[in-house]
């Protein structure tokens, strides 16, 4: 006889539900201004699983916010073509890879105000996705904001916003809050930066900091980590920064190395 079995209350609780970030950087170029701010809005909405910025090389100045986007985490596809809408096409393909490879990807987060991507956002929603879209001032679709609603459309200025929104409904913790001192978190960001190279993953920020969070639970982004006069640091940035000039890490080609590899190969 054939078993089956059902999965408990607490194992369909658990299931996770994904995010993908999509943006046209050309499309929405203040995104740059906004990065840090679009990974916890993104957050907010569920397990990010892609966050994908397309650029064009020939553009330096794409070039340039590429680079500081890099540092983030973000993955930054470069659609040299210059032909018409070359990297709408890519996009537009790899979103609709990631929804066919990953049914829990049930949150897209579009950054472009194109009405091109009307057919994107209506198959996405034909097959149960919810829909996000954040433009540039002037260059808004009506034709997007009808099909998304009110409710999912914004302008990428008011991400400061949302965010700060977002965080009051998020349920308080009445516990103490987790908190790790400077000297403990250095320890985790090397053994982060540790694992990420033994499994041969990208050593940037981002992944480095969600390794950090799984290695330690008090760990909670870079306000969890106090430095000996009890401030707390303003970015992620601004402690790897310090880890650097302390000779703890080292940075080249936006990945994070440790320097004590090479004293032990010297």
């Amino acid at each position: 006889m054939t078993s089956y079995h059902l999965p408990s209350k607490k194992q369909v609780s658990q299931k996770k539900y994904y995010t993908g970030i999509f943006c046209d950087i050309q499309n929405v170029p203040s995104i740059i201004k906004f990065a840090s701010l679009v990974l916890q809005f993104a957050e907010s909405n569920g397990t990010v699983s892609c966050k994908n910025i397309y650029y064009n090389s020939q553009r330096q100045d794409q070039v340039a916010s590429s680079n500081k986007l890099k540092e983030l985490g973000f993955r930054c596809v470069n659609v040299p073509d210059t032909s018409k809408n070359s990297a709408d096409k890519r996009l537009k393909d790899d979103c609709y890879e990631a929804v066919a490879f990953n049914y829990s990807l049930k949150n897209i987060i579009l950054f472009s105000g194109d009405k091109d991507f009307a057919v994107l956002i209506s198959i996405l929603k034909a097959m149960g996705k919810k829909v996000i879209v954040f433009a540039q001032r002037g260059s808004e679709s009506p034709k997007l904001i009808k099909l998304v609603g009110n409710d999912n459309f914004h302008f990428v200025d008011e991400l400061p916003q949302l965010v700060a929104n977002s965080n009051k409904t998020q349920p308080q913790n009445t516990d103490i809050l987790p908190q790790i001192n400077y000297k403990e978190a250095i320890e985790y960001l090397i053994e982060a930066i540790k694992i990420a190279l033994s499994q041969g993953k990208p050593t940037v920020f981002g992944h480095i900091d969600r390794l950090m969070r799984q290695c330690c639970a008090n760990y909670q982004g870079y306000l969890s980590i106090s430095t000996d006069d009890g401030k707390k640091f303003k970015s992620f940035s601004q402690f790897i920064d310090v880890a650097i000039k302390d000779g703890k890490v080292k940075k080249q080609n936006q990945q994070l190395f440790l320097t004590e590899l090479d004293k032990l190969a010297a």
